[in-house]
């Protein structure tokens, strides 16, 4: 189902400048049972991103009908609102005029296998590089074209995800999803002020760190710190928490820092 702008349609104009220059941001979720998982969280960084490109939220309400008639047939999937800066003409300035466009649209939830919960997953290393642009850093927005090329790089289906360093060699994030590594008493994920997507599930494993007796610290970090952990681990609001089994010749066993950070998660899915 493909609600844009309060119309069910498979459509949007040709002038729209999210088609056009990637000026927008989306948020992608999921819906068991016909309730949105974190919906209020998912909201507020849905309005924290269109605040930081000066893009008008749509209201919550208004939005929440839109969602409803979106998942009334499909009521588990996977959910993404797009809101773009609206339809304009050519050329980079933003005329005056322009009002935002919003996209509500559904899909199912993708299959994996379920070993990779418990056995941990493969990641591919990934070639491209991210750029440096503290003004884009930790927005989910419209421009995604490193981490499509990125997540071109490889075929193989046992592999379903791709670590991605930025230019000065740092750990950045997966081709979908953040990254965490456990060493000793200490959970590490990458500053993102430079670059890379602050996901939601990030912020809700940071807020559980202390629960553990785990030591938070965000920082930057090079690819041998990520080699010489003890456990790492990749999440998203769709897959949740998976632990990583392989980078290339390294590998790990699974430990307990997944599973663990999935039974708190889930008694708090607010």
């Amino acid at each position: 189902m493909i609600v844009v702008n309060g119309e069910i349609a498979g459509t949007i104009p040709v002038l729209d400048r999210g088609l056009m220059y990637g000026d927008g941001v989306f948020r992608t979720m999921r819906v068991r049972d016909g309730k949105i998982e974190t919906w209020q969280r998912q909201y507020n960084k849905l309005a924290a991103d269109c605040s930081s490109l000066d893009i008008l939220c749509p209201d919550r309400a208004a939005l929440e009908r839109e969602i409803a008639q979106a998942i009334a047939h499909e009521p588990d999937c996977v959910l993404k609102i797009i809101v773009s800066r609206g339809e304009g003409g050519r050329g980079y300035g933003v005329p005056s005029s322009v009002v935002p466009s919003r996209v509500v649209l559904t899909s199912p939830i993708p299959e994996y296998p379920s070993q990779y919960w418990h056995e941990g997953v493969r990641l591919h290393m990934c070639e491209i590089r991210m750029c440096h642009q503290p003004r884009l850093a930790g927005i989910k927005h419209l421009n995604r074209l490193e981490n499509v090329l990125a997540r071109m790089e490889w075929a193989d289906p046992d592999i379903p995800e791709g670590l991605m360093l930025d230019v000065d060699g740092n750990v950045v994030e997966g081709t979908m999803s953040n990254i965490f590594l456990r060493r000793g008493n200490r959970l590490l994920t990458p500053d993102l002020h430079l670059c890379g997507v602050a996901g939601l599930t990030r912020d809700r494993i940071m807020e559980q760190a202390g629960e553990l007796g785990l030591e938070l610290e965000i920082t930057q970090f090079p690819l041998r710190t990520l080699l010489e952990a003890d456990e790492v681990i990749v999440c998203n609001s769709v897959v949740g928490i998976w632990p990583v089994r392989s980078i290339g010749p390294k590998s790990w066993t699974p430990g307990e820092l997944a599973p663990a950070l999935r039974r708190r998660m889930e008694a708090s899915l607010v």
